[in-house]
């Protein structure tokens, strides 16, 4: 098996750790595999490949997308080291409100999947960080929405004093006062 899979402590959220193959080269190793995927309960059709580049302190999210343009996401810090979180949106859900966090460093390609109807956002702990996420449905501007990330309801304990947020992630709304229609 070239994956270890770690569910966390959110159904659906899954730490991947992929199978490292160094040599007096450098490293190679395989991010992805279809079939070892789905194995281990994730089923992903990649539709679009997000690349994001920050410095230290730099907070993006917290974002997600209503149906029908929900995305799940395959998160990776391609360098430097970030603290990515998801919250789950899905009213249904044991743990509706509730969030879990995992620090992703380049140095051991581990990779986090979120499953849709979950909202993410990840702050830069590195000096700078880049981030590779695969999506499973198009960014959808008419279907984009965000919670505030620093929301005294969702209480995430960001590692990261005074970070550094857009205007627009500022100013989007409270847990209470969003929109959740994922089934």
């Amino acid at each position: 098996m070239s994956f270890e899979f770690k569910q966390l402590e959110i159904s659906g959220v899954v730490s991947v750790r992929p199978k490292l193959y160094p040599d007096e080269r450098g490293l190679f190793a395989e991010m992805y595999r279809k079939k070892e995927f789905s194995d281990n309960g994730i089923e992903m059709g990649f539709v679009q490949v997000n690349h994001s580049a920050s410095k230290h302190g730099v907070l993006r999210g917290l974002h997600y997308q209503l149906e029908p343009k929900t995305q799940g996401k395959l998160i990776t810090a391609i360098t430097g080291e970030i603290f990515d979180v998801a919250v789950d949106l899905r009213k249904s859900s044991d743990s509706f409100g509730r969030w879990v966090g995992k620090k992703l460093e380049a140095r051991t390609k581990e990779l986090l999947y979120i499953p849709p109807g979950f909202a993410h956002g990840f702050v830069v702990l590195a000096d700078k960080a880049e981030v590779i996420y695969y999506c499973t449905d198009y960014y959808s501007p008419d279907h984009e929405r965000g919670v505030r990330w620093n929301d005294a309801k969702l209480n995430i304990e960001w590692p990261v004093e005074n970070p550094v947020v857009s205007e627009r992630d500022a100013n989007f709304p409270d847990f209470d006062k969003g929109e959740y229609n994922f089934v």
